[in-house]
């Protein structure tokens, strides 16, 4: 019969490895143990690729073509323009499904319950419609505040 190991004895091998135990710098064991010198080049080019990232995340957009306020009001006004396009055909195919089903169902329940659901599918579609309306209506009172002066 073989004679196991025990659990306890196992786990000390494994931790008593010094291949598997990282050093508290960061760099693998093996990769210092004979040569300090590599440790110190190890952590000289962390640091270096650490701040080489971070100078490449912070650089200014120099190629930038137009400035922050008409970046922001193209992308408004593109987001808004597909949002109303959208919710438009939805009320459109939502009401048709309301009406539908006013028409088939067979009882005044139902009946009911679909008119409420096109109440709501329009009143929904004209604050949807009516921000787009009032940004535009409200927007040249605004005009000359979005500016930046040096």
């Amino acid at each position: 019969m073989k004679s196991q190991i025990p659990r306890s004895s196992k786990r000390q091998r494994y931790n008593s490895n010094p291949a598997h135990r990282p050093t508290p710098g960061g760099a693998p064991f093996y990769f210092c143990k004979e040569e300090p010198h590599l440790k110190k080049l190890y952590k000289v080019y962390v640091m270096s690729l650490t701040l080489m990232m971070l100078m490449a995340f912070m650089v200014p957009s120099a190629f930038a073509v137009d400035d922050m306020w008409t970046v922001a009001n193209t992308i408004i006004v593109d987001v808004y323009s597909k949002i109303a396009g959208i919710s438009t055909v939805l009320a459109g195919l939502m009401s048709a499904v309301a009406v539908v089903g006013a028409k088939i169902s067979n009882n005044q329940h139902k009946v009911d319950q679909a008119w409420d659901w096109l109440k709501r599918i329009w009143i929904a579609w004209a604050i949807v419609n009516g921000i787009g309306a009032f940004i535009t209506y409200v927007a040249p009172f605004f005009s000359g505040l979005a500016t930046l002066t040096p």
